[in-house]
């Protein structure tokens, strides 16, 4: 079977049209993804317990802190090898994926290190409640063990789409979201194993996607065909990537500290505030996160044209980016107003327990 290349040019045809079609993949990703991570919260809330949905939920912020900076960096390292797309330099695209690896391998290393040590100490710091904690410990430990396979899936996957190519991770996405539910169920309902199992399932799941988007295009594309020279360590693009990601990571990282302070308060108010916090929080992310695939795909739109020293494409692609928002927005805004006691009522079993009254409070408000 004939290799490909790259993905779409970014650099040619209507910018609307090229927003919409190159994110169409990364939109419906993302639902996919905050689909099983929803289903995560319903089988863990409605199968094991309403405890552990608290648990689970109270590690929230301080997993949004540490992913989200994992996100943002390779996101950022992957600026790079959108604009050797755009500049159609193919040997440059190679000396930064090369470069990215043994910088993401360092980032997946250190990260995980500290935050398997530190995660006791983090928890205590948020006021965890004492009859959530060993669950929230239990569950945030085993995500931070997990951590390698998180860099690998973001950076493979935003390679991936530095060189136009949004469906295929797309389709691994898919298939990895069924696999997470299976093992979600696997685990939790015949093997008994709790948050763990919740936790598990997940790292797996980031795991074989992250495997599926490196085999693809290491193997499956000409885009890493090229010198072994290009392999090598090269300090100018090693310094570029570290310019340019650790302070996208940074800024990622960010709107997770307010949370994390605010998830210390909400931890102070007790169990049922946690849980109500969780069940919330899980229904407004399977709005709101949409807005996040769209900026990841003018991330690629952007770099692509500054490549190809589209300046003129940039302007124009960030107005129609701006224009697909707001319409979102309104549509996600008027939605969560009409069905929040239905999707609580999902989450929980029932909206006018103390939980779900909390929850649609929650939902109203935020």
């Amino acid at each position: 079977m004939k290799k490909k290349t790259t993905g779409m040019d970014l650099t040619v045809g209507s910018p609307l049209i090229d927003i919409l079609l190159f994110s169409l993949p990364l939109v419906l990703g993302t639902l996919f993804q905050q689909l099983y991570s929803f289903v995560d919260t319903v089988m863990v809330g409605r199968l094991i317990s309403t405890d552990a949905l608290g648990a689970v939920g109270a590690t929230y912020s301080l997993y949004f802190l540490i992913i989200g900076f994992i996100q943002g960096t390779c996101e950022g390292f992957c600026i790079p090898l959108s604009q050797s797309i755009g500049a159609k330099d193919h040997m440059a695209f190679q000396k930064y994926f090369w470069n990215g690896v043994w910088l993401s391998i360092i980032m997946a290393v250190v990260m995980t290190a500290a935050t398997v040590l530190g995660a006791s100490g983090l928890l205590k710091i948020m006021n965890t409640p004492e009859d959530l904690f060993a669950d929230a410990l239990i569950y945030i430990r085993i995500i931070f063990w997990g951590i390698p396979a998180a860099v690998l899936y973001n950076f493979c996957s935003g390679a991936m789409r530095a060189s136009g190519d949004s469906r295929r991770p797309f389709y691994f996405l898919l298939f990895t979201s069924f696999l997470n539910i299976a093992l979600d169920y696997l685990f939790i309902v015949p093997f008994h194993m709790g948050v763990a199992g919740a936790a598990i399932a997940t790292v797996i799941s980031q795991l074989v996607s992250g495997l599926c988007n490196l085999v693809w295009i290491v193997f499956r594309t000409d885009l890493l065909k090229g010198e072994k020279e290009n392999r090598a360590f090269s300090s100018a693009h090693f310094r570029r990537l570290c310019v340019v990601g650790f302070p996208m990571g940074v800024e990622f990282s960010l709107s997770a500290i307010g949370a994390v302070i605010m998830q210390g308060g909400i931890n102070a108010l007790g169990t049922t505030a946690v849980a109500a916090q969780t069940a919330g929080e899980k229904i407004r992310q399977m709005f709101t996160l949409v807005m996040e695939s769209i900026g990841v795909g003018m991330a690629t739109y952007v770099g692509q044209n500054i490549g190809a020293k589209r300046l003129d494409r940039v302007h124009s692609g960030i107005r129609a980016g701006l224009l697909i928002v707001w319409v979102y927005s309104g549509i996600a805004w008027l939605a969560i107003l009409l069905l929040k006691r239905p999707l609580v009522t999902l989450v929980l079993g029932t909206a006018d327990s103390e939980v779900g009254v909390q929850a649609v409070r929650y939902l109203t408000i935020i």
